[in-house]
């Protein structure tokens, strides 16, 4: 078994080609639209004390894609994202903790220029060398946010009952990082 004691201390960057930030929210009420942003960048600063780790990442909304060209220029203006005007989207965390064998991240997410906290449930999938010999390590991490609480009030009545759109957003992340200091 593994625990963020395994994480050597030091400076790690998301290693963006082996990561992935995703998301689902309702649609129609009876499935939903998954979607991922494509740009992003994150620093994760370990300390010898784990639970002292801070973590910073910055996502480009712009770098949306859930497979509809539409859809993903829908999602880039006022209605949503509105991207032109808050080109960029940040996690700050502000404590980790642990819970049984995993953790809990707390932090101030930034969308559209509103900052809200969020909880990620966090799991330490381990550390590892590359063929390179360069050290990496592994995390798993699952939030949910209301959209309506960052300014993304956009929707429509279904005739049937309901809404177009549901308002929790599932986030899920699968991050690499790989050890700079």
């Amino acid at each position: 078994m593994t625990s963020a004691n395994d994480l050597p201390a030091g400076t790690w960057s998301v290693d963006t080609a082996h990561s992935s930030l995703s998301f689902s929210v309702k649609h129609l009420m009876i499935s939903k639209v998954r979607g991922s942003f494509s740009v992003f960048s994150g620093v994760v600063t370990v300390p010898d004390d784990r639970l002292a780790a801070t973590v910073n990442v910055t996502i480009d909304p712009k770098s949306v894609s859930t497979g509809d060209a539409n859809r993903d220029a829908h999602l880039k203006t006022g209605d949503f994202f509105d991207a032109d005007q808050f080109p960029e989207w940040k996690f700050t965390s502000t404590a980790l903790k642990a819970s049984g064998t995993d953790y809990v991240l707390s932090g101030d997410l930034t969308l559209r220029g509103v900052t809200k906290p969020v909880e990620l449930s966090v799991e330490f999938e381990g550390v590892n060398q590359d063929p390179y010999g360069n050290t990496k390590a592994g995390f798993s991490a699952e939030a949910e946010v209301n959209r309506k609480d960052f300014g993304m009030e956009y929707n429509a009545a279904l005739e049937t009952g309901g809404v177009l759109i549901g308002e929790k957003v599932k986030l899920s992340f699968d991050i690499q990082l790989a050890k700079s200091a």
